[in-house]
């Protein structure tokens, strides 16, 4: 007998609902010979159709009031290849300055593992080689780099930019610019936040002359961003937290796009996130910095953000769940089958997907 207590339709509650079938060269490799030459994917509210465009026509979605938010936070060459003083090879990944402040010290994570102990050496350029210093949690280490000059100069010298796995190629020239946004600042992510991947300097002027605010926050986005979700219940899953600064210029440009009636738009998750995060109680931004583990996922009462331009995020996925929160989990998820069937590039490199305010907003 079949125990139809076990039967169930997908409603967003599992993270068993945010699969979906995905071919495997749908994922993009490369970037769009032009940034904002890539799809974009409208995903209105309700039951309206969707709209297939390219993203520069994001001019015709956002209006004259409205309020632009991106993350500034750039890209650091974070590899760091090398070998063994027995000429084997080792890489060190650098996930950001150990907290005690030498600016010589960094947590990373090294391959091999079981090889690479604390006074250990590898060697990285004639001018850079990485001591292990000590362990860290989570299987990580304590690192110091002897350079020659500067440590953040011999980094983006030697570095080489952290492709996300799926994308399964070797960095090249080409991802110095390209894994990287057109206004990023200071280095702090390992990860890009791709959605801003699709903004060149020329549509971000069309933007800025009909009306459309821009302001940027910093998230650094950290390698738990890859973290896959291995609990069944969302609830059980424990977030990973990431270092945000909001300014006090994003914190009034929020207020006033509210009292003029303007919509706020989120350039990716991680600043939905960090947003969201950063709203008070009574909901008004809190300028400054701080760290935020939150996770976004239905249902959710958003305090900031109206709409969100976003990339494809992997199935299961944290992120995905973000996105299904402020776009309502079956329409998202019928969005992403009819991305499939359009034949969407999907991940870092692939289309955007845009998700229009509720009505009212």
């Amino acid at each position: 007998m079949i125990d139809r207590t076990e039967v169930r339709s997908p409603d967003g509650t599992r993270v068993a609902d945010y699969d979906y079938a995905l071919p495997d060269d749908r994922i993009a490799r490369y970037p769009a010979a032009r940034r904002d030459e890539s799809r974009l994917l409208v995903v209105p509210p309700g039951d309206a159709p969707f709209e297939h465009l390219r993203f520069k026509d994001v001019t015709e979605i956002l209006r004259p009031g409205d309020l632009l938010v991106v993350n500034e936070s750039r890209v650091r060459p974070a590899r760091l290849l090398g070998r063994k003083p027995t000429g084997a090879p080792a890489e060190v990944f650098l996930l950001g300055p150990a907290e005690h402040g030498d600016p010589r010290d960094w947590l990373a994570l090294v391959r091999p593992g079981g090889k690479l102990k604390p006074g250990r050496t590898v060697d990285i350029a004639k001018d850079l080689t990485v001591e292990i210093l000590d362990g860290a949690p989570g299987g990580g280490r304590v690192v110091r780099l002897h350079c020659e000059g500067p440590v953040e100069a011999a980094i983006e010298r030697h570095g080489h930019m952290p492709l996300p796995p799926y994308i399964d190629r070797e960095d090249e020239p080409l991802d110095r610019e390209r894994y990287q946004t057109v206004y990023a600042r200071a280095a702090g992510s390992v990860a890009a936040p791709t959605a801003g991947l699709h903004f060149t300097e020329e549509l971000l002027s069309r933007l800025e002359a009909v009306g459309v605010r821009r302001e940027a926050v910093s998230l650094d986005v950290g390698i738990g961003t890859f973290r896959p979700v291995e609990a069944d219940d969302p609830t059980q899953h424990e977030m990973h937290s990431e270092a945000y600064h909001v300014p006090a210029s994003v914190a009034e440009a929020v207020a006033d796009t509210r009292a003029s009636g303007g919509r706020v738009w989120a350039v990716g998750t991680t600043v939905v996130r960090t947003l969201e995060a950063a709203a008070g109680p009574d909901g008004p931004v809190r300028a400054g910095a701080g760290a935020t583990d939150l996770f976004v996922r239905p249902p959710y009462d958003f305090r900031i953000v109206d709409g969100l331009i976003t990339n494809f995020h992997l199935p299961r996925s944290t992120l995905l769940m973000l996105v299904a929160a402020l776009g309502g989990y079956e329409r998202v998820m019928d969005a992403y089958r009819t991305a499939v069937a359009e034949g969407y590039r999907f991940y870092s490199y692939g289309d955007a997907m845009v998700v229009l305010p509720r009505s009212g907003s």
